[in-house]
């Protein structure tokens, strides 16, 4: 498409959203040009992601060496099928919140957009860095920029509970990954001599299983991202944020760098059959499938809609550290795949959460009832998002949690089938009825009365920029559906060694 080498696009895609903040910066008293410059970054940057998407899945495997400090200790990026995943859900959707978050922070009148549109590149730019990642030491260096880069968005508001916020913020996620993270990249460097991600991983014979199980502790819960309990209290303490924010965090970049990073080092460090034969991550399936029921549980005590979608987060991120813990193709497939459904459908249920305060002001639950009648399309989009969560046909969460359940058979751990048909009925309990009280339920008697036939007076929905992307990554939850299967073909070398090895990889 743009005529560049994949080495050459891997730098393209690392720059232009640094290019895109400057853009941003200089327009700052011009809100059509800084929103502009916002939109046209991501689309171009999505070209070029796309453009290198069409090399990877051709068998390209491009190497940018950056710098080498020493020897085992460098700046690199390598691309491979996962990171060139989560690279293109997080530039893909870049697009649709930004769309959306014009349509918000103009229709909040929201302070400081400037700041807000430049963190936002500064954070996809440090999400594809993860993506590309190519040795530990590089994933740090960009995990961090993420985390910083972040911050100032969850403290937007600047209240003292934003404050609040922020300072859990980063206490958790730089307290895990300075104590935990970083220790776990010197052991690591020290056991093998590399902190190269390789094909087969590692770490194989290099360590007891029981050090293998320690290790793996403190990459898992040094990556604070990912929300394992008992590391998850930044997530729902960051919904102070805006509600674009909040859709970042959850569905473009922080969370999913988080267990992207667990799914990644499950394969290229450890090796999934160093794990799998070593029984070295057998505890961490079980503290995964604690948390995407205690998770659940939480989210259904939850009254305000954003609280109870931040900890049905933490429960559905464990999906996916479970399918890395199960050390099987099934798993690891089915994490894989739970990533992306999971962003889809994530993202379109805090979009329309947003949709609903800037429409109705509203953000208890308990206060919806009737809406759906007022704003058809946020709740029917809401809808479809939350049947997708659950593990409905025909929507792409329900791939994914079917190759998540072929992968606790496959490791003979059915007790985890009954942890995900309890957690799926969960999941039904706390998202439909929001849904069901919005199209079914009379409004209290302060509100709009509903008229004869069960409509209210008249369609009030959001501005038409916060409404259109819910109802587009609503419709992408069914076109999943559909192309799951191409996903999971393009997933398969990592779990083909063979295969990668013959790329090249």
């Amino acid at each position: 498409m743009f005529g560049l080498s994949p080495e050459q696009l891997v730098v393209a895609a690392l720059i232009i959203p640094l290019i895109g903040a400057v853009a941003i910066l200089l327009n700052t008293t011009r809100p059509n040009m800084r929103e502009a410059s916002t939109l046209v970054t991501a689309g171009i940057l999505f070209l070029v992601v796309l453009d290198l998407l069409f090399a990877v899945s051709g068998g390209a495997r491009p190497e940018v060496d950056v710098l080498t400090i020493q020897p085992g200790l460098s700046l690199v990026f390598r691309v491979e099928p996962l990171g060139m995943l989560f690279a293109a859900i997080a530039s893909g959707l870049w697009i649709v919140n930004s769309i959306y978050s014009i349509g918000y922070m103009r229709g909040n009148n929201e302070p400081r957009q400037t700041t807000f549109y430049i963190c936002f590149a500064v954070a996809i730019f440090s999400a594809l860095g993860i993506a590309f990642a190519g040795n530990l030491v590089t994933l740090f260096l960009f995990y961090e920029v993420l985390t910083l880069s972040t911050y100032p968005l969850v403290t937007h508001k600047a209240d003292e509970k934003a404050r609040a916020g922020g300072r859990i913020y980063l206490m958790i996620l730089l307290g895990t990954s300075m104590v935990l993270l970083l220790p776990a990249i010197i052991w690591t460097q020290f056991l093998t001599g590399t902190t190269d991600f390789t094909v087969g991983g590692i770490l194989g014979g290099k360590a007891s299983a029981t050090t293998l199980a320690i290790l793996l502790g403190l990459f898992v819960f040094g990556t604070g991202k990912a929300a394992l309990m008992p590391f998850h209290g930044w997530l729902p303490n960051a919904m102070v944020a805006p509600t674009p924010v909040s859709a970042l965090l959850h569905a473009v970049a922080v969370v999913k760098a988080g267990v992207f990073t667990v799914l990644k080092i499950a394969i290229y460090t450890f090796g999934t059959d160093t794990l799998a034969t070593t029984g070295a991550s057998d505890w961490l399936v079980y503290v995964a499938g604690f948390t995407i029921l205690a998770g659940s549980l939480i989210a259904m005590t939850k009254d305000n809609l954003k609280a109870r979608l931040a900890y049905s987060t933490v429960s559905q991120l464990s999906y996916i550290i479970l399918g890395a813990a199960l050390a099987n193709a099934s798993g690891i497939l089915g994490g894989g795949l739970h990533i992306v459904t999971h962003a889809f459908g994530k993202i379109t249920l805090f979009m329309c959460a947003g949709a609903i305060y800037v429409a109705a002001h509203k953000t208890e639950i308990s206060d919806m009832r009737g809406l759906g009648w007022k704003m058809p399309f946020t709740f029917a989009a809401f809808g479809i998002a939350a049947l997708s969560i659950i593990g409905i046909p025909p929507l792409g969460g329900s791939w994914s949690k079917w190759l998540l359940t072929l992968g606790t058979a496959d490791a003979k751990q059915q007790i985890f089938i009954v942890v995900f048909m309890i957690s799926s009925l969960l999941n039904v309990a706390y998202l439909l009825p929001i849904v069901v009280r919005g199209f079914y339920f009379s409004p209290a008697p302060s509100e709009t009365p509903v008229e004869a036939g069960g409509g209210q007076s008249g369609i009030a929905e959001a501005p038409f920029l916060c409404v259109f992307p819910a109802v587009l990554t609503a419709f992408g939850c069914v076109v999943l559906f559909v192309y799951a299967g191409d996903i999971v073909a393009f997933l398969t070398p990592l779990v083909d060694v063979g295969k990668e090895v013959s790329n090249g990889g």
